[in-house]
């Protein structure tokens, strides 16, 4: 498993080499979808981060308060990340490219209407008593949407 921030430093230079910019809610909503996916096809956590249910959808705290100062601004430096951080694997880095592609040119707020539809985890757990989603709802939720029933 990886920080969100080094996931988010994966997305990152993925933009950057396209010659595209990143807002902090693209980033937050990218890693979000890259750890979805990553449960939902593989059955792996991608990142070790929690994930909580916002008002607008899906959030990792730790990686939102790194990159909260950008305001709406693009993400314009590399975010600190932990000594220790393992590598990532070549499946990892296949699937933070694939979310990458299908996802990177939409908004933050075209990102966040996707995370948060009826349904989705954050759906299941905003009316909840707790914040955090749990890794077995998110990894439910990709396994359908990748097995097209959703």
């Amino acid at each position: 498993m990886h920080s969100s921030s080094a996931v988010a430093n994966q997305l990152l230079e993925l933009a950057r080499s396209s010659g595209k910019q990143l807002t902090p809610m693209q980033v937050l909503k990218l890693v979000y979808l890259c750890h979805g996916w990553m449960l939902g096809l593989h059955g792996q956590e991608l990142i070790s981060d929690d994930v909580e249910a916002w008002q607008y959808g899906p959030v990792i705290p730790s990686l939102y308060h790194a990159m909260k100062h950008y305001r709406a601004s693009p993400v314009t430096s590399t975010l600190e990340q932990p000594v220790d951080e393992p590598e990532f694997s070549a499946e990892e880095v296949d699937l933070i490219r694939q979310v990458f592609e299908q996802y990177g040119d939409y908004t933050g707020p075209q990102l966040s209407t996707i995370t948060h539809k009826s349904g989705s985890p954050w759906h299941q757990i905003w009316n909840s008593s707790d914040d955090e989603i749990p890794n077995p709802i998110i990894r439910a939720h990709y396994e359908e949407l990748a097995s097209g029933d959703k």
